[in-house]
């Protein structure tokens, strides 16, 4: 193995954490605000960024000086942890299989629009097309799932989002927005219009994933770092933020380029193509829905095994991938992601609404890893410093704050 993928797959959990964070949820969510918003929403991406990146260091750094796990600590030694535990699993998993139904929806569109560019004999059957891609997809994932090896989800992930990357990157040399836009949009506002707040709950639900930060110490498990390993899981976690804002960055990008000016709005996944196909050429378009499509893909793998990795947490902290349980709970969650695709529904307002639930369970989250690694009795030397306690409250108010926008935008 060459020197260059040895490094790559050094990083194996922050493509886990690319995975959860940057998924057609992401993707849908940067189209819709490029397309509606232009860069304006540019600042609620570097902030969400940054504070991820933060929270997935505390949690990699709690289990790397502890050996334990998020909600099984919480469980174990906070006033109410079991409470907060069971809130946190039934909040997460409710709104990362609802994602799963908008990714497995919106992926399967979009390989029958892939199909459908250059073989239009499909377009009258598009329904039933689109339903026997979903099923092949979803058992593909599940069969690979019940391999039950982290290294070959790991490589399975790096291939994804390393293509992910560079597809939308490429895009955004064909299409991008003034200089002048993008420094605009690191101002804070929030749009003052129908869907604005919305939008902004969206775009933390999806970008400051819980899932990403409980995930992140049985993944440091699965990897077999210990405490040695501390300053590559800084590292890493660097590498997962910095990665999440320059492909969603570029996503919004192009967008904005695109379609902001044209004044044209994305509310379904045609839309994408009728938008984007007369500016940037069929090729160009291949290699953004290519991207879309691998981002998609990289989100399947870890919202399915999300149920089962935050329960075995609380019992025991260990996931065992060879359980009947996992493979059922797992099986569950493929079922239930051909709930869009076989329903009809439309993927593109499905998918954004699943993004503003997953706001409200990021206050506790973030909550519970304050009051961890500020236990001195169990981080020791390593217990949070005064910079990481003063970003990670900015993190909670930001996540209090927006969790009460997206109730506005829910209502309004």
């Amino acid at each position: 193995m060459s020197a260059f993928i040895r490094a790559i797959l050094s990083f194996g959990p922050a493509f886990l954490a690319i995975g959860y964070t940057i998924g057609t949820g992401s993707v849908t969510a940067m189209i819709v605000a490029g397309s509606t918003f232009g860069m304006q929403l540019l600042w609620v991406l570097l902030l969400s960024c940054l504070f991820s990146g933060v929270l997935i260091y505390a949690y990699g750094n709690f289990a790397l000086v502890t050996g334990e796990t998020a909600l099984y600590s919480f469980k174990k030694h906070l006033k109410f942890g079991k409470v907060i535990a069971i809130l946190i699993i039934i909040g997460v998993s409710f709104g990362q299989w609802n994602s799963l139904t908008g990714i497995l929806g919106i992926s399967s569109n979009i390989l029958f629009e892939m199909i459908a560019m250059y073989f239009p004999a499909v377009i009258p059957h598009k329904y039933a097309v689109v339903v026997t891609i979903a099923v092949l997809v979803i058992s593909i994932m599940y069969a690979i799932l019940l391999t039950g090896k982290y290294s070959l989800f790991e490589k399975i992930l790096v291939i994804f989002v390393s293509c992910m990357g560079l597809s939308f990157i490429l895009s955004l040399f064909v299409v991008h927005p003034m200089p002048v836009e993008v420094m605009r949009g690191l101002i804070p506002v929030i749009p003052d219009v129908v869907g604005g707040k919305m939008m902004v709950a969206a775009f933390v639900g999806t970008t400051m994933a819980s899932a990403t930060f409980l995930s992140r110490p049985l993944f440091i498990q699965g990897k077999g770092w210990g405490i040695a390993d501390r300053a590559q899981q800084k590292k890493d976690a660097i590498v997962a933020a910095v990665l999440v804002f320059v492909i969603s960055g570029s996503v919004m990008a192009v967008a904005a380029g695109a379609l902001f000016h044209e004044g044209k709005q994305v509310t379904d996944v045609l839309d994408m193509v009728n938008a984007l196909e007369p500016i940037a050429g069929k090729g160009a378009l291949t290699v953004f829905f290519f991207g879309t499509l691998a981002a998609g893909l990289s989100s399947v793998f870890p919202c399915m095994l999300i149920a089962p990795l935050l329960i075995e947490d609380y019992r025991s902290g260990k996931l065992d991938t060879q359980s009947t349980q996992f493979r059922i709970i797992t099986g569950i969650a493929a079922l239930f992601a051909l709930t869009i695709p076989v329903f009809g529904f439309n993927p593109v307002k499905g998918q954004l609404l699943t993004q503003v639930f997953n706001v409200f369970v990021l206050p506790l989250v973030i909550l519970g890893i304050i009051l961890m690694i500020n236990k001195k009795k169990m981080m020791g030397e390593h217990a949070a410093g005064y910079l990481l306690n003063i970003v990670l409250g900015l993190a909670f108010m930001f996540s209090i704050l927006i969790s009460f926008n997206g109730i506005l935008g829910l209502i309004e």
